[in-house]
């Protein structure tokens, strides 16, 4: 079967706006682009209501064109698990307290036992410190935490010409 992919708010949000003048931000953005028109098929893509909660926020012509774009995607439901999760999480510090969304992100993901969980966000995610103290309250509770990573680094062979 298929490996699911969970989708976090700053791949969404990458892939409907603007192109930026940021040279580091556009090339993040191109490679979201990348991987969502040539990658994206070989996986299960799913969301989780913290995601619609996020992507929903700010302006709100760009708010709609990141729900048009999620709402073909499967919607994972929130449960105690993963609630309790977030909790063993924020409670290990190994994230901090305003950070709590990612924890969610992060429990969500791992509850519903998805492979990758696909991110920009690389001072709470997308980074191995935080990774490995988070799989490691992920492991205690009876978890297996997804690969947190990337659009770049799931975006196969694509590349090699």
């Amino acid at each position: 079967s298929m490996e699911t992919v969970y989708l976090e708010t700053t791949v969404i949000r990458y892939l409907v706006a603007s192109p930026s003048r940021d040279l580091v931000v556009a090339a993040h953005q191109q490679i979201s682009h990348d991987w969502w028109q040539f990658q994206r098929e070989r996986f299960r893509c799913v969301i989780s209501q913290v995601v619609i909660d996020e992507i929903a926020a700010g302006d709100e012509l760009e708010s709609r064109k990141r729900l048009e774009l999620v709402k073909s995607l499967d919607l994972l439901p929130a449960s105690p698990a993963a609630e309790a999760l977030v909790t063993a999480i924020v409670d290990a510090e190994v994230l901090p307290q305003k950070a709590v969304r990612d924890a969610a992100h992060i429990a969500v993901a791992t509850v519903h036992g998805v492979h990758y969980l696909l991110t920009w966000n690389c001072r709470h995610l997308a980074n191995a410190q935080v990774a490995s103290r988070v799989r490691r309250v992920c492991d205690r509770q009876g978890f297996a935490m997804p690969t947190i990573c990337t659009p770049e680094e799931l975006l196969g062979e694509v590349n090699d010409a």
